[in-house]
């Protein structure tokens, strides 16, 4: 391997290497932590584990890519401004700052949400100071505090965010090295290491829950990642949202459904698919491995399918929506059934 080459890695390595060992101390710290301060997720009805659980790890996550993130934007070449990173550390700051206090005291919604969209539009506000237009801030706004919130409500069984979130980051490793960005590349390649360093501590039967410092600001991690590559080669924007495609299916249908039945869509529960996958009995680590497997096996080839055809792009992300979308309703509408014939059989 030549000098160049080695001269050229050997900074990248070493980010993603410190990345992974913060976080992995950090979420070590944090149990003990948890068990000192009793914060622990205790078992209930709206909840899928069944024995108390500390949470607040998500906050390895955090620590980790709060310095390593910066580093990896500002001297990996080509360089990204230094008001869009900084504005990026401010928000994920914010966002996991009022998940870290909710997680040591139960926050009213309305609080949280504010100091969500501020995130947000901070970090969207740099983004657009040199292009595209300010016609896109309120979407990107919207769709950040979207992705905020629908990671949080996936947070629901062992391992899955964490999993979701090393594969998330290591599709958007790939797509923005092959974009010409190893900037942003090795930034996202940072996210799955703490991401990975957190999932050690978190895979079933999980040692600590990421709690919402974690599941938030992770959220704003993929939102943020997502949009940078797309204002660096938006065609990409396609494979990009193809790599969510399972978790945005299943929390934007599970709101919109306890919408239309007047269900108060706010409060915890326990309707997710992955959720359901539990209620009928199924391990945490086997509601896990369906997500991994649909991201592997449908999520991995569409996503190179709009890589490799920027054209298709649209296509084939609609494409991959409707088909989760179906395989989603199919699913829930097993389950409920099964529950159901469940139920009258209990009572005969």
């Amino acid at each position: 391997m030549s000098n160049a080459v080695v001269a050229t890695f050997a900074p990248i390595a070493l980010y993603v290497l410190i990345a992974f060992l913060l976080a992995l101390g950090v979420v070590r710290a944090a149990i003990a932590y948890a068990h000192r301060r009793g914060m622990f997720d205790q078992p209930g009805q709206r909840r899928s584990h069944k024995v108390p659980t500390p949470r607040g790890g998500g906050i390895g996550i955090i620590v980790a890519v709060v310095p390593t993130m910066p580093l990896c934007l500002l001297f990996v070449q080509p360089v990204w401004p230094i008001f869009t990173v900084v504005a990026l550390i401010v928000a994920v700051v914010m966002v996991a700052w009022i998940g870290w206090w909710d997680d040591h005291s139960s926050l009213p919604a309305l609080p949280r949400f504010g100091v969500q969209v501020l995130a947000v539009a901070i970090f969207c506000v740099a983004l657009l100071m040199d292009g595209p237009s300010w016609f896109w801030l309120p979407l990107l706004v919207l769709a950040g505090a979207w992705s905020i919130n629908l990671h949080n409500f996936m947070d629901g069984i062992d391992g899955l965010l964490a999993q979701q979130g090393v594969f998330v980051a290591c599709g958007m490793t790939v797509l923005s090295w092959f974009a010409g960005q190893p900037a942003l590349a090795t930034a996202s390649a940072c996210v799955a290491a703490a991401c990975l360093g957190f999932w050690y501590f978190n895979h079933a039967p999980a040692r600590i829950f990421m709690g919402d410092v974690g599941s938030g600001s992770l959220g704003l991690l993929v939102f943020a990642l997502t949009t940078m590559l797309w204002k660096a080669s938006w065609p990409l924007v396609w494979a990009s949202l193809i790599l969510s495609s399972a978790f945005v299916t299943d929390a934007t249908l599970t709101l919109l459904t306890r919408i239309l039945r007047g269900r108060r869509w706010y409060t915890a529960h326990r309707e997710h698919l992955y959720q359901w996958i539990v209620r009928r009995g199924h391990a945490h680590a086997v509601g896990a491995a369906w997500y991994f497997g649909w991201n592997l096996l449908v999520a991995v080839p569409f996503a190179a399918w709009a890589f490799e055809k920027p054209g298709m792009g649209l296509i084939a992300c609609v494409l991959i929506y409707s088909i989760a979308s179906a395989v989603w309703l199919v699913a829930k509408r097993r389950y409920i059934q099964r529950d159901r014939y469940k139920v009258r059989h209990v009572h005969t």
